[in-house]
């Protein structure tokens, strides 16, 4: 097991959003960061047509190199078969529960599943809500400390619940570029209903939060109807810098 839930403590308004700290082994976690993947792997969001100025990689983004480098190096190959199993899955829903968010998955086993589905299927029916099969995958992301940001969203329908790993080395970022994550609440209340994920602007939201970007850190959140995050635009002009961080999602797949 790759990450801690020990110190993982919750704010519960107007979505849940907690953090933990530290958040993995420390031997293993500096080894993901020296072994964070070269920026020329990425794309940008610029070049895919989103809105804000970030660099990703994933199954998704640049898939041949993700899947490429994933495979070369040890810590991220065994990260990404943790990260795909039922144990990861449940795991981060279970210290979900233990601090009163209950998200109404329970685990169960794959035979069990598999013939809950197909009676669902042959009378005609989807699986119930609690059977809906979920799955994790993660992206490697970093934005510019010259003017990276992430305007105001809240996540695609299908996520679950998302978590946000610092990967820098103690005294690698200078907090006066910014970078964290702004918990948001729309200046409008007719914005406040964002079950499909519109991007909003920055001016449309108040901070209400800021989950500061430090080292060994997760952030985990619950999508909501409401779940209005965002990464405000950094400060480090000049500066070559780049907010790195490990994105992990659970999502439905129906």
């Amino acid at each position: 097991m790759f990450f801690n839930y020990e110190h993982l403590q919750f704010r519960y308004e107007p979505f849940p959003i907690g953090r933990a700290t530290p958040f993995m082994d420390e031997s293993t976690y500096g080894d993901m960061v020296d072994n964070f993947p070269p920026i020329d792997l990425f794309e940008s969001f610029q070049a895919m047509g989103k809105k804000g100025d970030k660099y990703t990689l994933s199954q998704k983004e640049n898939p041949k190199a993700y899947r490429a480098f994933v495979r070369s190096s040890p810590v991220w190959r065994e990260l990404h078969a943790w990260i795909k199993s039922d144990d990861f899955v449940y795991g981060v829903l279970d210290a979900l529960r233990e601090r009163n968010i209950d998200l109404g998955y329970r685990q169960t086993s794959p035979i069990r599943r598999f013939t809950k589905t197909a009676k669902s299927r042959l009378r005609g029916k989807g699986s119930s809500g609690r059977h809906v099969p979920l799955r994790a995958r993660f992206e490697f992301s970093a934005l510019p400390a010259d003017g990276g940001c992430l305007p105001p969203h809240t996540d695609a329908p299908t996520k679950i619940a998302t978590i946000i790993v610092s990967m820098l080395k103690e005294g690698e970022w200078n907090p006066a570029f910014g970078g964290g994550t702004d918990v948001n609440r729309p200046k409008d209340q007719s914005m406040s209903f964002n079950q499909v994920n519109r991007v909003a602007d920055f001016d449309d939201m108040d901070v209400i939060d800021t989950f500061e970007f430090t080292p060994n850190q997760g952030v985990i959140f619950v999508k909501t109807f409401n779940s209005w995050h965002s990464v405000r635009p950094m400060t480090g002009h000049g500066s070559d810098a780049l907010r790195r961080t490990l994105t992990v999602n659970i999502e439905r797949l129906a």
